[in-house]
């Protein structure tokens, strides 16, 4: 969380490409947030074409707690988290953010984890700035912390961290060692200082309160905040096209292939366009007169109706693998 970025690769960005690429290839539901916020930071460092004349160079937007309370300076309040020193800080917090992100954002939802992200990256910082301030009034200790320069998001993967651990029974290693998961973000904490050559204990440290403070205050109300419903509802709109667009390949697909699912689904009915069968509850197209698992004809039921809940009718697995064989010969 320091340093000066030079903006070119030294060939640890094509490694944390690939291996973003290789992550997002394996999972059926691509997380947006997660993938705006890796190209956000890497962008930020690397500058092409005309960013480089429109993002501040990172002199601009050092995290100062001195200067950010003389000048009431919000661009170093706020940008500062996105800059890296160096290709290297920039890998390891992105590699830590695709793993915290992914986790958060598929357990929580795109638009409460775009909406988490936002308040953490505000609370870090804010208390990063009053405990800096706060060892100045009360201790008289203005160096290190009052007038150092950071710059990175691991403030923001510290509070992260908290939150993705605070429900953890499990143990995990940090560097190495063994410790309870949810203790993992305080035990890092003091083997980066350790261990680590200018890192920012205050930085890190906000970040560990802030996710404290995020757990308490989401735990004082189920409601969802303000934040998130506006998230929720931009990205509502933003991905209706691609929402309608999916559900039209899906029908198409259904439809052209005659495969389908076996049991029920959300709805309680079968999808237009195929019909299941009443012995083992496949969903067949409608192109086919007998049920593609077992073999039974087509009922007399419509599409839309809603299956039998006579569980007692339905065949045996093993009946249905048997019947399956003398069909197909496998």
């Amino acid at each position: 969380m320091e340093g000066s970025g030079s903006g070119r690769s030294r060939g640890l960005i094509p490694v944390l490409a690939l291996h973003a690429l290789s992550e997002y290839y394996r999972l059926e539901r691509k997380p947006p947030v997660t993938a705006g916020l890796l190209a956000a930071n890497t962008l930020a460092y690397l500058r092409p074409g005309p960013l480089d004349d429109l993002l501040p160079t990172i002199d601009r937007v050092w995290f100062n707690p001195y200067l950010i309370l003389k000048y009431k300076d919000p661009k170093r309040f706020f940008l500062s988290a996105f800059y890296h020193v160096n290709e290297s800080h920039l890998l390891y917090n992105m590699l830590s953010l695709l793993w915290k992100g992914i986790q958060l954002e598929s357990s929580m939802g795109s638009a409460e984890f775009a909406s988490m992200v936002a308040t953490l990256l505000a609370m870090s910082q804010g208390i990063t700035l009053m405990l800096a301030k706060s060892l100045v009034i009360f201790f008289d200790y203005e160096r290190p912390y009052y007038s150092e320069y950071t710059v990175g998001f691991s403030g923001v993967l510290f509070a992260m961290k908290v939150i993705l651990n605070s429900q953890s029974e499990n143990y995990t290693y940090v560097h190495g060692l063994v410790v309870p998961a949810r203790y993992a973000a305080w035990a890092e904490l003091v083997l980066i200082q350790m261990f680590v050559p200018g890192v920012s204990f205050l930085g890190h440290l906000g970040g560990i309160l802030a996710g404290i403070l995020y757990l308490h205050l989401k735990s004082m109300s189920s409601a969802p905040d303000p934040l998130t419903m506006v998230m929720r509802g931009v990205s509502g709109v933003l991905s209706w096209p691609w929402r309608f667009m999916r559900s039209l390949f899906r029908f198409r697909r259904r439809r052209i292939s005659g495969r389908g699912t076996v049991g029920r689904n959300q709805r309680g009915w079968t999808e237009p366009g195929v019909w299941r069968c009443s012995a083992c509850t496949y969903d067949n197209s409608t192109q086919l007169d007998e049920c593609e698992m077992c073999g039974t004809s087509r009922s007399i039921r419509r599409s839309r109706s809603p299956p039998s809940s006579r569980y007692s009718e339905h065949i045996p697995l093993d009946e249905l693998r048997r019947r399956r064989v003398e069909r197909f010969g496998r």
